[in-house]
């Protein structure tokens, strides 16, 4: 049945399934796919879940291909276990993509071509553009491509809005696509980001009616509106006090592990974390486990032992804005 207001539709019996945007509609399609799980994990094969979308990934080295014959047998069970239980594998969305530098995943290509494997260069998952060398740049791209489509439309009724409100349009069109998902754009060069930067400031000067040749750093500090890449930080630096606090994600709190030094220091007991050693030229400095911990242990100490994530919150907008502009 449908409810609206006090109206209800006529009641209908139904033999399987529930109507579609019910709210028990996803409960019970989880419930459904439990047993997907254990399939896959009996190929020893790691997998993230969100939805009716699943995740298969596997590290790998060029050497050795016994892990991509353990996932090939894994979607073949996949593919098995859905046609028992009346669903069918998409095969036009199923995507592979392989991370890594180009002369190791050209070795990969002739076992991926013998196993029906056709990877793509990027995909998008969950709103965001993966490319195969994790440089995010087609993501930034797409952003900045539909940021600018939405700002031009915005300047055009500019002059009948308020600021108030166009201050809305920018957060609902421009900010939010901005700041979507953008810890993963962590220890990217600020080359990469410009896009993003170019895409904030040319919205400020619509919003603030500032002309091209006026420098918009002022025009930012009025605002209140951190840098992109302070942002970024920003939602870093949140995760990171989430997990120490048992807010955040297991899979990212076992990265994050307590400094302990081997002899009482001044350091013991300040909350510190440990910065791992890291490949430079394989981009290990932007992990999380990496840029975290160090952006972490630059913070004053009072930022570190905040009592909630509000208070944390707060305060790290303000120690991030004195960065920034130099307040």
């Amino acid at each position: 049945m449908v409810s609206v207001d006090t109206c209800s539709s006529k009641v209908h019996k139904i033999t399987c399934g529930v109507p579609q945007g019910s709210i028990l509609g996803p409960v019970l399609f989880n419930l459904y796919m439990l047993p997907l799980g254990g399939v896959i994990r009996r190929h020893g094969v790691n997998f993230h879940s969100y939805a009716d979308d699943t995740q298969l990934y596997i590290s790998m080295s060029p050497d050795d291909t016994r892990p991509m014959d353990a996932l090939f047998n894994c979607i073949l069970d996949i593919e098995s276990w859905m046609t028992e239980n009346f669903l069918q594998l998409n095969q036009d969305k199923t995507e592979v993509l392989v991370i890594g530098p180009e002369a190791q995943r050209e070795k990969l290509l002739p076992k991926l071509q013998s196993l029906s494997f056709n990877p793509s260069s990027q995909v998008k998952n969950l709103g965001v553009i993966f490319d195969s060398e994790l440089t995010f740049i087609p993501h930034i791209k797409n952003i900045t491509k539909i940021g600018f489509y939405h700002l031009k439309n915005i300047a055009r009724v500019r002059p009948i809005l308020s600021r108030a409100n166009t201050e809305t349009l920018m957060h609902a069109f421009i900010t939010s696509r901005i700041d979507y998902c953008n810890a993963l754009l962590s220890g990217l060069p600020k080359k990469s980001i410009s896009g993003l930067q170019l895409l904030q400031n040319s919205a400020a000067r619509v919003l603030t009616k500032t002309r091209r040749r006026d420098h918009i750093t002022p025009v930012l500090e009025s605002l209140h509106w951190l840098p992109v890449c302070f942002r970024i930080d920003f939602k870093v630096l949140l995760m990171v006090f989430k997990c120490l606090n048992g807010l955040g994600p297991s899979y990212l709190s076992e990265l994050l592990l307590p400094y302990e030094p081997s002899r009482p220091l001044r350091s013991t007991g300040r909350g510190l974390l440990v910065i791992p050693k890291v490949n430079r030229k394989t981009h290990g400095e932007a992990s999380f486990q990496y840029y975290g911990p160090h952006l972490w242990n630059d913070l004053p100490e009072e930022l570190r032992t905040a009592e909630n994530v509000h208070v944390f919150k707060s305060r790290l907008k303000t120690h991030l804005f004195s960065l920034a502009f130099n307040c």
